[in-house]
């Protein structure tokens, strides 16, 4: 029996018995499990197990029992994300292949269906906060080992996403890396160990160099647009301007040959079977949309829409980005709701970098909406060339920024529970406060 099943599965276990009563820590427990698949890198009894489902199953019994809930539908992002599920149903139902189609329908409704469950159970900093280490750690973990392999092998080898995941694909984990990097220098900034600054320091580097080594264009793209908006965001310029010109000078020449020959078919597309295929789908993609209001269902990918609307070849091809995965999907609706997502998630980051930085209890806030910008400009431009529209983070992204804006416009630091994380979380008895004990009695004859 390996180590590693039994760690993770003890963890799920544990984690699973302590959301019965604390549900919030369900989400935590299905975050890591959705996000970076643990159970996909051991080799025995954990890899197949139904962990998912015990972490799920949990958390939505605890969400019944527990009086710490409240509405899920606060804020126009998640009204837009609502709308976009029922649709996105009724896409499905009404689709070329309902049948066949269920599995995917199937895998994309669990994750929607817990992020309801986090918006409905997440309400303080100390939520937030958790989701968002959880969230992007879980990926700098998994960063960090795919920018060790890069290094040791000078990116000769592509570096891939975990076994069965939505970031398999090594261009939807390279994409999944550079989103996650902001939300790390959130973190960052929100910790006072000099230490711990320099590990996340080390983690974002390393996610750098694993996206570098996904050899995803698509990718290296996202990491430029990224780049630019941290730069843009940066109160000091000149400093982040050489900062990441000199992680671009130690990366880059380490790459081999074909790296460089794969990143210059950016610009010479027509050449390019792969990029002609892409264009050739996103073709298909749109006359799917234009003659079928719902679209596809969960896929457009049917031998019959390509034989009947492909241009350049009738082989079926992935959308390879998120727009068109959405409209050959879901039709022209379906796509306007998914944008319309992140604008409403993108303004209030906007309103959270604006408002909350002058509110000192605010200041986290204020981080994570500047952060969250920048990385949704990362998520638009590399999505752009990547089918990643299902994906866990973004949502995750949307969901900490209208818990966030949720908290400021309501005061929250005012009824913030003033204990450590081990406390709330119950893995420690709460310490007495300062001067807490039975009051003195005056003494006989005092005054």
């Amino acid at each position: 029996m390996d180590f590693r099943d039994v760690f993770v599965a003890g963890v799920v276990l544990v984690s699973a018995a302590m959301a019965l009563k604390r549900p919030w820590i369900g989400v935590m427990l299905w975050t890591w499990l959705s996000v970076m698949s643990p159970h996909r890198y051991t080799w025995g009894f954990a890899h197949d197990a139904p962990l998912a489902a015990i972490a799920a199953g949990a958390t939505l019994a605890g969400l019944l029992m527990t009086a710490e809930k409240q509405s899920p539908f606060h804020g126009t992002p998640v009204r837009f994300f609502a709308v976009f599920t029922v649709w996105m149903t009724i896409s499905w139902l009404l689709g070329v292949d309902p049948v066949d189609d269920y599995w995917q329908w199937n895998k994309v409704i669990k994750v929607f269906l817990m992020t309801f469950v986090a918006l409905a159970l997440l309400h303080n900093k100390i939520h937030i906060m958790a989701f968002g280490w959880v969230t992007a750690g879980s990926l700098a973990i998994l960063g960090a080992k795919g920018g060790v392999f890069t290094i040791a092998h000078g990116g000769s080898y592509r570096v891939w996403g975990p076994e069965g995941s939505f970031i398999e694909d090594n261009n939807e984990f390279a994409l999944a890396l550079i989103i996650t990097i902001p939300l790390l220098h959130f973190l960052q900034l929100q910790v006072k160990r000099a230490g711990v600054r320099h590990l996340i320091s080390i983690a974002m580097l390393l996610c750098v160099a694993s996206a570098l080594g996904s050899h995803s264009r698509g990718g290296f793209l996202a990491m430029i647009a990224m780049g630019a908006m941290f730069w843009w965001r940066s109160p000091r310029k000149g400093p982040m301007g050489v900062l990441i010109a000199f992680v671009m000078l130690a990366m880059l020449p380490m790459m081999p040959e074909e790296w460089w020959a794969r990143m210059n078919t950016i610009s010479e597309y027509e050449q390019d079977g792969s990029a002609m295929g892409r264009i050739n789908a996103w073709h298909v993609a749109f006359q799917v949309a234009l003659h079928n209001f719902f679209g596809g269902g969960m896929s457009y990918q049917y031998q019959y829409f390509f034989s009947l609307y492909g241009v350049y070849n009738q082989n079926i091809t992935a959308a390879h980005s998120i727009y068109f995965q959405i409209l050959g999907n879901h039709g022209f609706v379906g796509l306007v709701l998914y944008v319309a997502i992140w604008i409403a998630t993108y303004r209030y980051a906007g309103w959270l970098r604006i408002h909350a930085r002058s509110i000192p209890q605010a200041k986290w806030a204020a981080d994570l909406g500047g952060m969250v910008q920048v990385g949704l400009v990362g998520f638009a431009a590399g999505g752009a060339f990547l089918s990643l529209a299902y994906f866990d983070l973004p949502y995750n992204m949307m969901v900490m920024v209208v818990l966030a804006k949720h908290w400021v416009e309501t005061r929250g630091w005012e009824r913030e529970p003033k204990m450590s994380f081990l406390e709330y979380a119950g893995l420690r008895r709460k310490r007495p406060e300062i001067g807490a004990g039975p009051a003195r009695q005056p003494a006989a004859g005092g005054h």
